[in-house]
């Protein structure tokens, strides 16, 4: 498998979706149309609008395995997958990759057929590598799904999704909104599926806020406008989503410091000013206090940052249910 930053164009639609155009795997939101976009929305508000917690677990899964794959960590995320398909009845493997044999050698290739031949029916997938989790859907045995929980800097659709998710609970239709993504663009895999998502959604307008070094060249034919000064980014826009500031994959020193950075780009009550009365704000998590967001907005009325992880189980929840729906039964 190589190593990209970025794959070289979009995913083929082919190899997410089925002849029928179901939900196969779900790997990048990229490509895909705006009605599927649309199904998973629905569905995920089914779970989310679910009266009481004797009614929240679903036999729709039951009788299948699911493996966490997670080359790197994160426990929120595999955290809400595992409840996600508990939810729907699957039986969980939370593969350690420190200790597999993977970690000892084995090839990617060689771990995935290992598990295959346990009858498993899902990989969740977060690699450190952009593809692996497309390498995986290419070569895994055909009645196995896979969910893409994020690769390299390339996609992370499942939170892009959940973030769609509460901003259509908060903010109802996606055409009149001004949308700002504000922090480090360039390492970011959130931010390209956010933008992928918000404009397959037409979206009124999506922004990028961020200083020259973190914003990638050429973005703006991914269909958004870029500021470089956070006050103008922020005028007037319904959404703002903040990013975290991505140190663990700068490869060069792109800030002088993390003061620097909140200093000019951190949103703080005043910055919060700019932008539109009822704006909401969002945060993918772990969030960085006095880095990107000062805790007084982190925390405050306008703050929406809980119940995006309460939306997560349930985007997952139906992600995990659309894919598997799909599956016509194991070779024999």
């Amino acid at each position: 498998m190589t190593n990209p930053d970025l794959l070289p164009g979009p995913l083929p639609s082919s190899l997410q979706l089925t002849k029928e155009g179901h939900l196969k795997h779900f790997l990048t939101v990229e490509g895909l149309p705006p009605l599927m976009l649309e199904e998973i929305l629905n569905r995920a508000e089914q779970f989310v609008t679910l009266p009481n917690k004797t009614q929240r677990k679903a036999p729709l899964l039951r009788g299948k395995t699911v493996v966490n794959l997670f080359f790197e960590n994160s426990t929120r995320t595999r955290t809400t997958f595992e409840l996600a398909a508990q939810r729907l009845s699957a039986d969980i493997i939370n593969l350690d990759i420190r200790t597999s044999a993977t970690a000892k050698g084995e090839s990617l290739l060689d771990t995935i057929r290992n598990l295959e031949a346990m009858n498993v029916d899902m990989f969740v997938v977060r690699h450190q590598h952009s593809g692996a989790a497309h390498f995986i859907a290419r070569y895994c045995a055909p009645y196995i799904s896979v969910i893409n929980a994020g690769d390299g800097r390339h996609a992370h659709p499942t939170q892009a999704m959940l973030d769609m998710l509460t901003i259509r609970q908060f903010k109802g239709t996606f055409a009149p909104l001004k949308v700002a993504i504000v922090g480090d663009i360039l390492h970011s895999r959130v931010a390209r599926s956010q933008i992928h998502a918000l404009t397959t959604l037409c979206t009124g307008e999506v922004r990028v806020i961020g200083p020259r070094t973190l914003i990638p060249t050429g973005i703006e034919q991914m269909g958004v406008n870029v500021f470089h000064d956070l006050h103008a980014g922020l005028d007037d826009v319904d959404v703002i989503i903040m990013l975290r500031l991505q140190k663990e994959r700068m490869q060069h020193a792109l800030l002088p410091s993390a003061h620097e950075f909140y200093k000019r780009y951190g949103l703080t009550e005043e910055g919060l000013r700019y932008a539109k009365p009822k704006a909401i704000v969002m945060h993918p998590g772990p969030s960085n206090r006095g880095v990107e967001i000062d805790s007084k907005v982190a925390d405050g009325p306008q703050s929406v940052i809980l119940p995006q992880v309460t939306n997560g189980i349930a985007i997952r929840m139906a992600i995990m249910s659309m894919t598997m729906g799909s599956q016509s039964g194991k070779s024999s």
